[in-house]
């Protein structure tokens, strides 16, 4: 009676092995949850350069959205432009341009604080109701397949960055 037992298993175990087809970063569902694949968008930076995240696949990117009158976004931008300088990630820095004054306040911000990573203007606030943005900062850690593996409300700090950065390393 054992044998036979051990003979269903294993051949219950290898029609169950058989049915299992794996899964590809391709076939993730887009949404804005820790294993979604993130929603695609493009924007210009002040340069009037054309910035897309679909041109970053095969690299680790940290997309990070935040306004010029939020105090957690100006604690924050040192620690990030530190994290830029040191660690060279694709950093996709989105200001909420249709919540700005003018773009003249957000040129005055980056030249204050002495940014050097790209900053890519939402004006139509498309990229922040595609990616529902509230509270701010609001900070996603994309994977090189282009999946959600970290994102987090508020400030982050320098040492988060690289932590969250350097996992995802891992992961690959």
């Amino acid at each position: 009676m054992g044998r036979y037992r051990i003979k269903i298993f294993m051949l219950s175990l290898f029609i169950l092995l058989l049915t299992l087809q794996p899964v590809y970063a391709e076939d993730v569902q887009e949404g804005l949850e820790i294993g979604d694949r993130a929603p695609d968008f493009m924007l210009e930076t002040l340069d009037g350069n054309a910035v897309q995240l679909s041109d970053f696949q095969g690299e680790r990117v940290m997309i990070n959205f935040w306004a010029t009158w939020c105090p957690p976004c100006r604690q924050e931008m040192p620690d990030m432009e530190r994290f830029y300088q040191e660690h060279d990630p694709v950093i996709l820095s989105v200001n909420l341009t249709d919540g700005e004054l003018n773009i003249k306040q957000v040129e005055r911000f980056i030249q204050e604080l002495e940014l050097t990573f790209p900053v890519l203007l939402d004006k139509e606030g498309e990229v922040s109701n595609l990616y529902r943005i509230q509270p701010i900062p609001m900070t996603y850690m994309v994977d090189a397949d282009g999946i959600i593996q970290f994102k987090s409300f508020g400030a982050l700090s320098y040492e988060q960055m690289v932590k969250q950065f350097e996992q995802m390393e891992g992961e690959e």
